[in-house]
């Protein structure tokens, strides 16, 4: 398997999640039905992407048929945002905060002062809606490494397309996979290298050099702790793919020459963007009580159905079961009744366990937005 890193530090730039533009049409379907009630608890290669400047989805030099393709998968993914706008706004908010999160923000604002460079990490399927709205407040000028982690649930094109859209702001990004530990090593010595400076100040000063301090944040499960666990080769921090394992910070040292700062997941007090909470729900980056099953795995069902780059008979292909893509609970009924004795739960939970296990295919559920178009 071709693992794609591209992997370039940036200093004192912000990355603040942009706003889609969505194109002005009534949204196709309303995901409509009140929610029922929540349901119990239960050597690979390493390839630099190049950095291509591109306006449309990482496509920079296009002819005017390309253009035309590009504009019709521009409107394609924001009316997608449009059409999930509406399908969430008749289902149970989503909404989890419990309380060692309160604490860790509490004392990663502390830990902040003594961080010499920040990684952030971020999920690759979602790296809009696992970028938290005060992390840059929070970080100011200190320099920071962007990471997106589980790069082999995307596709190259998904990946080519973040890797363009953060160059046009002077912004390179690092894919990696925790799981597997690609990309980790570099990662390592990725922050030494922007670090670098600390220790030079030092000198020049006439103090001794120090072990680099490296802080690792970011949202619930999306892989921190298991990228220190491969980067350091053993289990030193406990994790778990569900989100709330890692709940007090932790330092461990890398070498004589790096400190890693694991933390809990931090996420907004309360999530007013819907759309992305939804979507977290279904990356299973957010805990599983704070939402209901059959209607997160809905709003999947009618999302694969209309995502641009998905294959559209996924559905058929891994359940032989008919979707038209307007209704998902009708799906999940007919799933229920198919495989699980009518049990709407068990339906809804074998369709997004297939979704983050990567059964259903390489699937980004969004690219980049679109700022401006090709003159």
């Amino acid at each position: 398997m071709a693992i794609h890193l591209s992997s370039v530090f940036f200093n004192k730039t912000s990355i603040s999640p942009p706003v889609f533009q969505h194109r002005r049409r009534p949204p196709l379907t309303v995901f409509a039905t009140a929610s029922a009630a929540p349901p119990p608890s239960s050597p690979p290669t390493i390839q630099i992407v190049g950095g291509k400047t591109a306006s449309w989805y990482g496509n920079g030099n296009m002819d005017s048929s390309n253009a035309i393709e590009s504009f019709e998968e521009e409107y394609d993914w924001a009316d997608l945002e449009t059409d999930l706008y509406h399908w969430t706004k008749t289902l149970r908010p989503v909404q989890w905060y419990p309380g060692h999160i309160a604490k860790t923000e509490r004392e990663l604002k502390e830990q902040l002062k003594l961080m010499d460079v920040v990684i952030e990490v971020r999920d690759a399927r979602i790296p809009m809606s696992t970028s938290h709205p005060q992390m840059d407040s929070w970080l100011g000028n200190r320099k920071r490494i962007l990471v997106l982690n589980r790069e082999d649930m995307i596709s190259s094109a998904d990946r080519n397309a973040w890797a363009d859209y953060y160059g046009r702001q002077g912004i390179k990004v690092v894919f990696s996979n925790g799981q597997l530990g690609m990309g980790t090593m570099k990662l390592g010595r990725l922050a030494k290298s922007v670090a670098a400076g600390v220790n030079m100040k030092r000198r020049a000063r006439g103090l001794l050099p120090r072990a680099v301090r490296a802080g690792i944040v970011g949202y619930p499960n999306v892989g921190k702790s298991s990228l220190i666990n491969r980067l350091l080769k053993r289990r030193m921090c406990p994790a778990a793919p569900r989100p709330g394992v890692t709940r007090v910070l932790k330092w461990v040292r890398f070498g004589n020459d790096l400190e890693l700062l694991d933390s809990p997941g931090i996420i907004p007090m309360r999530m007013s963007d819907q759309s992305a909470a939804i979507k977290l729900a279904i990356c299973d980056d957010i805990g599983e009580r704070s939402y209901d099953f059959t209607d997160v795995a809905g709003v999947l069902v009618q999302m694969l159905s209309k995502l641009p780059t998905a294959n559209k008979n996924i559905l058929w292909e891994r359940y032989k079961i008919d979707s038209d893509g307007r209704c998902g609970k009708t799906f999940i009924h007919k799933l229920a009744v198919q495989l699980f004795n009518g049990d709407e739960h068990q339906a809804a939970f074998r369709v997004l366990s297939d979704f983050r296990k990567g059964r259903l295919g390489m699937i980004a559920l969004e690219r980049p937005p679109v700022h401006s178009r090709v003159a």
